[in-house]
């Protein structure tokens, strides 16, 4: 339900069984369900064959505008971070960002328009750079994909709440 397709398994009978073997997934609907099905199938094979798709994977941007994907490389302790507990950081960069990421092994899958795949990344990296301290975004005022907001030195603290849980909070009830 999630992306809106159609999923089967299709081989031929004179395919071969056996150790090693695959078997064929048609993913059926528009380009954006499809692929976000794809890289969900993906993660999942990933995780019980580690390799199978990311063995030999190098970092990807794409300059095409429209729909395409960029491949983004982890390192340490950058994919749990970015996941998030139950997966709801790598959600809200992704609904934030207006584009398709999913982590398959160690690597980020950005899915959509050159605009989505920029936004996603930029998220990205914000994100990753503020667990080493303050981020500055240069030129923030001149973005249409962020609002900058002065909060008093004395209501900082009720806007984060403990260890962030009022902003949680907010972002949850805002979508």
């Amino acid at each position: 339900e999630e992306w809106g397709v159609l999923m089967f398994f299709m081989n031929r009978r004179d395919d071969p069984k056996g150790r090693g073997a695959s078997e064929k997934l048609i993913i059926c609907g528009p380009e954006r369900g499809r692929r976000g099905a794809e890289l969900k199938v993906m993660s999942g094979v990933e995780a019980k064959n580690p390799g199978y798709f990311t063995k030999g994977l190098k970092e990807k941007t794409s300059d095409k505008k429209g729909f395409d994907t960029d491949r983004l490389l982890f390192r340490d302790d950058e994919l749990s971070y970015s996941l998030g507990k139950q997966g709801t950081t790598r959600k809200k960069l992704e609904g934030a960002a207006g584009a398709i990421m999913e982590y398959v092994g160690m690597t980020a899958f950005i899915a959509g328009t050159l605009m989505e795949r920029r936004r996603c990344r930029d998220f990205l990296t914000w994100l990753l750079q503020q667990r080493r301290g303050s981020v500055t975004i240069a030129d923030v005022h001149k973005r249409d994909d962020a609002t900058e907001m002065f909060i008093p030195d004395n209501c900082k603290g009720w806007v984060t709440g403990n260890r962030g849980s009022e902003l949680r909070r907010m972002e949850q009830e805002t979508g």
